[in-house]
Formats: structure tokens, C-alpha cells, sequence
């Protein structure tokens, strides 16, 4: 460790100065200058025990940044980090929100991506209309700059049911992950919010009666709609794109094609003998099986049958469980209704309706003098 000593100096420009330290100081070097000797011998002691006391390393760290650093340490012992993990951390960020773009230049993205991977229209919607919510208050705020706690105050404000609540934090995740993978964010804020507790309700479902009433009443526009989804569970909107041309009377089987399920996969449905009866008078060759006016028509009809309170999902529902209690095998029930897991079927659907019940729904049949329309192409 070399000694800083007190040394002579001369300048024409500055007579009375005749004396100098050199010393370095926060890695630089550094020059002071003084009048008398006895000054600059003193100054010069002093930077000798303070170089003694902190080493050649502590000369050159200023006290300032000492004690901002070990501040820093203690703020974070507690989460077992050091102030280097602390340094990358917000660097990482800093260099995300450089890179980063806005809440509605993300959603664009998002929908592009989404679109160009064939996800289904009905997913789209959901999402442009949900991810959209969110950018109409955050639509121009720097997606790298947002907080959880912010989401999570959002989420509140919406002040919905449990369960929209957490489709609405669904969709802001699936944006946040998206902005993570293309490096406008260096973590997820909206995965460090809290789902809402949702207490699952039995599934609505209509009673052999209701069934019954609601096919006797419909008008020959909105039978096929009511009958499949009663009979063979189809989802609504798999319903309203459904074409008679999907319907094989032949092989007995509903083709749910990809492009028109919820899942975006292929799947069959089977005729069951009783929805073969029913649908046989109205078949057509082609063209859509729901009717453009189905809504005003079905509404009067389930008046007409008596049903005042109409649950929701109910013919896919009502299908589900007597399908359930009467063919007793899960596997096959979740088949026909497109689940990935058999599981959530028999949680969903077991013990709602009596065997006996289920036999009497589903033979649930028109009247023998219905008149079979022959098939003809056009």
C-alpha cells in the first residue's frame, strides 16, 4: 500500500500555494494543494489512516456509496437477494420497457398472432372483447410499466360475478404471457393477482316434462335446434353453425367440425334414435339448422311450454345429465360432449336426474303420425 506523502510544490500563477497531495479518491486520482507544510502533512495523515482503515478499496468507493450499498443489503437479507440480483433485476426491466410497447399496441399483436394461428371467431370475440375492456383503461400506458396491484384494482372495479371476473383476468394473463414471450415485460403482473371464489351451482336442467313440452310446442323452424341440443348436447354456438350437411342420417352420427367447435377440434355426435324421430320430418339437404329469427321464436315457445325461468346452458345441460345417469359411462357421456377429461363430466353432471327419469327422457318421441319429409338434393 504506497504511502501518500506531502510534497513541494511551485507555480508562477499561484505564489502562497507550496505544497501538494497526491491521493486517488472513488477510483480517480486527485490533487490537494496548501499554503503551509504543516497543512499538507496533516491532510496526508489522514488519507494514510483512512487508506488504513479501508484499504485501497475503500479509498476509491466514495462513503456515499458505501452506505447507499449497504443499505441496499439489508433491504434485501430478508428475500435471501443480493444487491447484483437487484442490479440485473431492474436492468432487465429498464431494458424491457425500452423495448416495450402500449397495452393497445400489445391487444393488436395479441389478435394477430391468435388470428394467424386459426384460433376460432368465438375465441377471438372473447378475448378482443375482454383484453379490450382492458386496454380501453390502459391503452396507452407502457405495458413493461404496469403493476399487479393495478390489474387486481381493475379487476374490482368491474364490479361482475365471480366467474366473469376471473374470465376478464383469464384474458389479461393470456396477454401478459404474450407480452413476456415477446419481450415487452420481464414478468407477468396479472399472475400475482387473486381468482375470485366461485361457488359452483348444480347445472339447470329441464324436467322430462319441460322436455317434452317445449318439442310438442316448437314451430318446425326451431325443432332441429331444441331437438340436438337436447339429444345430442351441442354447445349454442356450435348449434348456430351447424348445417343439415353435417347431419349423416346414414352413418347416424352429427359432425361438429373443427372450425365450428369451442375447442377447435373435430369431433362426432351421436343420431340417438329418438333425435333421429324427431329431426326426420324437418331435414333438409343443407343451409343452417338454426333459423335467423330463432331467438323470437324459441322465446315464445318456451313461454307457451310453461318454462318461466329458463337456466342457463339448459338443453346442453339437460342432455349432459340424463345422458349421464342413463348410458352410466362418463367417458362416453364427455365424448359426445367434446370434454378433454371424463373427470369433470362426472363431477359436473353425476346424481342430477334418476335412472328412471333418464329413461323417460329419452324416449321422449313425436307423435307416430309426424310425416317424414323424403330427402331430396338441391
Amino acid at each position: 500500500m504506497r504511502k501518500i506523502t506531502a510534497r513541494r510544490y511551485t507555480d508562477k500563477k499561484r505564489p502562497n500555494l507550496k505544497f501538494t497531495v497526491n491521493f486517488r479518491e472513488a477510483g480517480k486520482r486527485r490533487r490537494k494543494f496548501f499554503e503551509a507544510e504543516a497543512q499538507a502533512k496533516s491532510f496526508a495523515a489522514f488519507k494514510n489512516a483512512e487508506l488504513k482503515r479501508n484499504g485501497v478499496e475503500g479509498a476509491e468507493f466514495p462513503t456515499s456509496l458505501r452506505v447507499m450499498a449497504q443499505n441496499a443489503v439489508e433491504l434485501l437479507k430478508p428475500f435471501g437477494k443480493t444487491v447484483t440480483d437487484a442490479v440485473q433485476y431492474y436492468v432487465a426491466h429498464l431494458k424491457a420497457s425500452e423495448r416495450s410497447c402500449t397495452v393497445k399496441q400489445l391487444l393488436a399483436e395479441l389478435l394477430d398472432a391468435k388470428e394467424s394461428k386459426g384460433v376460432s371467431r368465438r375465441h377471438l370475440d372473447d378475448l378482443r372483447q375482454r383484453a379490450g375492456r382492458f386496454a380501453a383503461s390502459f391503452g396507452e400506458r407502457i405495458v413493461a410499466t404496469i403493476r399487479g396491484r393495478e390489474i387486481e384494482e381493475w379487476l374490482d372495479s368491474l364490479n361482475v360475478r365471480p366467474q366473469t371476473h376471473n374470465h376478464y383476468r383469464n384474458a389479461v394473463r393470456l396477454a401478459f404471457n404474450f407480452a413476456v414471450r415477446r419481450g415487452y415485460a420481464t414478468e407477468n403482473p396479472a399472475a400475482k393477482t387473486e381468482k375470485a371464489n366461485v361457488l359452483r351451482a348444480a347445472p339447470g336442467i329441464l324436467t322430462v316434462t319441460q322436455a317434452a313440452r317445449l318439442l310438442e310446442i316448437a314451430t318446425p323452424d326451431i325443432l332441429p335446434h331444441i331437438a340436438i341440443g337436447l339429444f345430442a348436447g351441442l354447445r349454442r354456438a356450435e348449434l348456430e353453425r351447424l348445417d343439415w350437411s353435417e347431419v349423416d342420417f346414414e352413418s347416424g352420427l352429427i359432425e361438429v367440425k373443427a372450425a365450428k367447435s369451442k375447442t377447435a377440434q373435430r369431433r362426432f355426435a351421436t343420431l340417438q334414435p329418438n333425435l333421429r324421430e324427431w329431426l326426420l320430418p324437418v331435414r333438409k339437404y343443407r343451409g343452417s339448422v338454426t333459423s335467423e329469427d330463432f331467438n323470437k321464436h324459441f322465446i315464445q315457445a318456451r313461454v307457451a311450454a310453461g318454462i318461466t325461468q329458463w337456466p342457463d346452458n339448459a338443453l346442453r345441460h339437460s342432455f349432459a345429465s340424463y345422458h349421464l345417469a342413463h348410458f352410466k359411462n362418463a367417458a362416453s357421456t364427455a365424448l359426445e360432449l367434446g370434454h378433454h377429461d371424463s373427470r369433470i363430466t362426472f363431477a359436473h353432471y353425476r346424481e342430477l336426474v334418476k335412472p328412471k327419469e333418464a329413461e323417460r327422457y329419452w324416449n321422449i318421441k313425436p307423435e307416430a303420425s309426424a310425416k317424414v319429409v323424403p330427402l331430396v338434393a338441391r
